[in-house]
């Protein structure tokens, strides 16, 4: 297994879909006014590791919540936009309703059988490429889902792991040397 230099994952902020509990996939919501307290509290957060960590490589996810709660939580410094750092695509389920309980399968099934939608294997195959091309420290901005496959490769857990890993918002996900730790 690789090792991969520390990791630094930030979800972005609530968006109005987050708060009902809705599929964006790759739809593109704006921050709702906790979103942005959010990226504020990440800033804080990240203010601190960078103030340690100068050389430290930014990246972000293209997608607008992305983007925003980066630009807050980076405090202006401007992150490489990577398109392998976009949330799973959800396809025609994007806007329902997360069925969470309410379905018997888990995560990794329930992904998979989405009509029109990504794949885990897929997902893991692109968090891997990235993961791969870094040649050292980084801080990331990115999604709930594509947050925890980060997380995963990053550690070495299985793809049956995506139903317990914890994907919060407001908080920095820390992994080194293949160990998991939450700044909050």
């Amino acid at each position: 297994m690789n090792s991969h230099p520390d990791l630094y994952l930030l979800r972005h902020g609530q968006t109005e879909w987050n708060r009902q509990g809705r599929l964006q996939g790759l739809l593109d919501l704006p921050l709702t006014p906790l979103g942005i307290r959010q990226a504020q509290r990440q800033a804080d957060i990240v203010a601190d590791i960078l103030s340690r960590n100068r050389d430290l490589a930014l990246y972000c996810s293209p997608l607008g919540r992305a983007r925003l709660s980066a630009a807050i939580a980076f405090g202006g410094r401007e992150p490489v936009l990577d398109s392998r750092l976009v949330e799973i695509d959800v396809g025609a389920a994007a806007g329902q309703a997360w069925p969470g309980a309410a379905t018997a399968q888990s995560r990794c099934v329930w992904y998979d059988s989405l009509p029109g939608g990504e794949r885990v294997a897929a997902l893991r195959a692109r968090v891997r490429a990235f993961l791969d091309d870094l040649t050292g420290p980084a801080m990331i901005m990115t999604h709930g889902v594509t947050l925890c496959m980060l997380r995963m490769v990053a550690t070495g857990l299985p793809d049956a792991a995506l139903d317990d890993l914890e994907m919060k918002q407001g908080a920095v996900h820390v992994v080194t040397n293949r160990r998991f730790s939450l700044i909050d």
